[in-house]
């Protein structure tokens, strides 16, 4: 363990400086009486006259280290006096005399200029000191007045400066610590790491963040402004803009949306199950093409059941309860259940639709209706935004301990802004507003459920030249220990401390 050395201040330097004068006054005259004696014995006889000699000269010495330790004392008092005056400036605990400048000895020797400069610096610096935190007062108190949270880290990420408005709690160390959740492995935490290991200025912008789970009293929503100075004092300095008034009105929306989706499950249950039956027992009695319509009026009542599941699922996994069994299975028998659906689907829009998934891809973990939901999302947005006559692919592949599973089109594709803010809850850009229905949950849920499979979802796309979402899931013999521990729950694949869903989930444009 590195032992960490103490600063001496100035105030201890002047005892410490007599205590070695004086010591070594006292040894050169012992060392010169010593020495005197020696060649008084090697070159003559002793004699009455010699002893009478060193009688003499052992009754001097204490006087010869009187005058020596005076005399030191009398040269080094201008040493004696900048030291005081230095302690002064330096603001330490006075242990010497101020001497005065204006004393008659000091303005004969010129000492007096030396004494005052060093007393017109300590002046300005105090004036400084008062000026500077007049200045930080009156900057503290604007800042407190303003809604915007402002909050300043040192290189440890220890707060050294927080606002009023700043969204902060007190820590069990007694300082206080940022009370913000960042949903995913986009977290402050994580950016700063990036930053200590390769940056010296950065900035990042999170969107949407709140300071506490729903339901709970007095929650705000920030958009946070982090900028990086490596080794700065304030090395991070964190903007917060609380934007509570314009986000709240989307949870309101989620709650609604919850609650009208809940109360539609019944009715669109009833309604499936009285199409399965008349379409068993109306099977010999349709013709032409009513055995494809009754189909058409199953695989819509199926997609609606989706659209709810969607929803509902999308206000437990805001409030990170969406927790699942999962078993092993294969990405062929998850893609069979969709895959009338998705025919009908790109067939009705005018798209091809190609399927190529190897039969020997490794079994992987998963809850095959969510993964199923997955794809046909992802594969319903490739229809969505393909062009006439475009072309959709989907494929899968082993990649390490993953299958990648990858849905491709031709279609209209999209600019960097966009691909960074795709996975965000109620997210849409102007042009798919303008162009497309829908409500902006889809994405983010899927990727809520890809992440609570303990995989990840990513997108690659270009402008103009059509997009690629990936989706990868582990290989069930990758996790088939911790899914047995847990009795097949999928807690073991996401918890991150304190039980939040971990966000593994990547953007490339």
């Amino acid at each position: 363990m590195e032992v960490k050395k103490v600063p001496r201040l100035a105030s201890q330097f002047w005892p410490e400086f007599i205590r070695i004068k004086i010591r070594l006054i006292v040894l050169t005259q012992i060392a010169i009486a010593f020495v005197f004696g020696i060649i008084l014995i090697f070159t003559a006889s002793i004699t009455d006259s010699l002893v009478l000699i060193w009688f003499i000269s052992f009754l001097l010495l204490p006087v010869e280290l009187i005058v020596g330790i005076l005399f030191i004392i009398s040269a080094t008092r201008p040493t004696k006096d900048l030291l005081a005056a230095i302690i002064k400036v330096t603001g330490e605990q006075p242990t010497l005399p101020l001497p005065n400048p204006n004393s008659t000895k000091n303005e004969q020797t010129g000492f007096r200029d030396a004494l005052q400069t060093i007393y017109e610096l300590s002046a300005s610096r105090d004036q400084e000191k008062t000026e500077t935190s007049q200045t930080d007062s009156i900057v503290s108190n604007a800042l407190d007045m303003t809604n915007c949270g402002f909050i300043a880290l040192d290189k440890n990420r220890k707060i050294i400066y927080s606002n009023k408005t700043a969204p902060t709690r007190d820590s069990t160390d007694g300082g206080k610590e940022i009370d913000l959740i960042f949903n995913g492995n986009d977290t402050l935490n994580a950016w700063l790491d990036a930053c200590a290991e390769d940056s010296v200025q950065d900035e990042h912008v999170w969107t949407r963040i709140p300071d506490h789970l729903p339901n709970e009293e007095g929650r705000r929503f920030f958009d946070v402004i982090a900028s990086y100075h490596k080794d700065s004092a304030s090395e991070t300095v964190l903007t917060l803009i609380d934007r509570t008034g314009a986000y709240e009105v989307d949870e309101e929306n989620l709650d609604f949306i919850s609650f009208a989706a809940h109360e539609l499950r019944g009715p669109i249950t009833v309604i499936k199950g009285y199409l399965d039956v008349l379409e068993d027992e109306l099977a010999d009695k349709l013709t032409d093409d009513q055995p494809e319509l009754f189909h058409r009026l199953v695989v819509s009542s199926n997609r609606l059941s989706g659209y709810i599941d969607n929803i509902l699922n999308t206000s437990r996994y805001d409030r990170r309860h969406l927790k699942m069994n999962l078993s092993e299975d294969t990405v062929v028998a998850i893609y069979d259940t969709i895959s009338d659906d998705m025919k009908l689907r790109a067939g009705a829009q005018n798209r091809l639709l190609t399927v190529a998934l190897p039969d020997d891809l490794p079994t992987i973990a998963a809850d095959r209706a969510s993964i199923g939901e997955v794809l046909g999302n992802l594969i319903d947005n490739a229809i969505k935004y393909s062009n006439e006559g475009g072309v959709i692919r989907v494929t899968a592949k082993v990649n390490g301990d993953f299958v990648d599973i990858s849905i491709a089109d031709n279609g209209i594709g999209m600019p960097e802004n966009v691909v960074s803010q795709l996975f965000q809850k109620f997210y849409r850009s102007h042009r798919s507003r303008e162009t497309v229905a829908g409500s902006g949950i889809g994405l983010y849920i899927s990727k809520a459920i890809v992440e609570s499979h303990g995989g990840k979802i990513s997108v690659r796309s270009e402008d103009g030249h059509g997009s690629t979402f990936t989706v990868s899931l582990p290989i069930y013999a990758t996790v088939a220990d911790k899914l047995k521990a847990g009795d097949n729950s999928n807690e073991g694949l996401i918890n991150e401390g304190n039980g939040w869903i971990k966000n593994h989930s990547m953007y490339r444009s």
